[in-house]
């Protein structure tokens, strides 16, 4: 286990806001995806800030990327901010992961 990463979590009205820091791993992935189920249920956009990320181990992109899956049925929109955005979003994509259709 990652023992320096930690996510900060704040919010703004609709819009949750996650900044990662630290070493990202298998249970840091883990961790970010509770945080994801705990906050997100009540939001429509997801920001994902990456600038204080160190090191992404590819188990734990691995890892996120698997189970994010699941939080896709969620109504909102996951976004990708900061130098290591295209390093841990699935497909390398940097922008958005949108699953807006039915709003």
């Amino acid at each position: 286990m990652a023992g320096n990463f930690r996510v900060v979590v704040y919010r703004n009205s609709d819009i949750l806001h996650l900044r990662l820091e630290g070493d990202f791993d298998g249970s840091s992935a883990c961790q970010l995806l509770c945080m994801l189920a705990d906050n997100g249920t009540t939001v429509k956009k997801v920001f994902v800030h990456t600038d204080g990320l160190k090191a992404i181990h590819p188990f734990g992109k691995a890892v996120f990327e698997k189970n994010l899956r699941d939080f896709m049925r969620q109504q909102w929109d996951l976004l990708f901010t900061g130098n290591k955005s295209s390093e841990i979003a699935p497909g390398g994509q940097r922008t958005v992961i949108s699953n807006s259709v039915n709003r």
